[in-house]
């Protein structure tokens, strides 16, 4: 009997955990960033908190180390091409090329037609790993009428079914 490829067999296993897709983002010395994400978590509800784990090479990692505040944009189902720009599709800037963004507290990108847009101030930083997971205290939340979110499970996009 092999040893287990851990790493092999994690990655397998995560491709069984459905999860929502958000795009993370936020302004830094006024310069925009954003980053695909689904690593996003509620944390807590006392008080209103999320967690976001992020890369240390993500290029949105330097704005939230310096302590820039975030928000969290949930994707809905009909997203998917903002998810696949901000997922290495595009760099800097040209991420916002996709979707209807708007200026939000202290100038903080907003997506139009997202499921929801939570708007985080920053309140911690853990580093673990390759990623630091940034805990942000909600400061705002704004919500769609209709709840269809992105997914994605198995290598895949997908949508809740009707």
């Amino acid at each position: 009997m092999g040893e287990i490829d851990l790493v092999g067999a994690t990655k397998q296993a995560l491709r069984r955990l459905a999860t929502t897709v958000c795009v993370i983002s936020s302004r830094h010395e006024g310069e925009r960033f954003l980053m695909a994400a689904t690593a996003v978590e509620a944390m807590s509800m006392d008080p209103p908190s999320m967690l976001v784990c992020v890369n240390r090479s993500a290029s949105i990692h330097a704005p939230l180390a310096a302590g820039a505040d975030f928000a969290i944009n949930v994707l809905s189902a009909d997203q998917e091409d903002i998810s696949r720009l901000c997922g290495g599709g595009a760099k800097g800037e040209e991420r916002f090329a996709c979707g209807d963004w708007r200026d939000g507290p202290g100038g903080l990108p907003l997506l139009g037609g997202a499921q929801a847009n939570v708007v985080c101030k920053q309140d911690g930083l853990f580093a673990y790993g390759t990623h630091t997971i940034v805990i942000g205290r909600v400061e705002s939340v704004t919500v769609g009428d209709v709840v269809d979110p992105l997914l994605y499970v198995d290598g895949r996009y997908t949508r809740v079914p009707a």
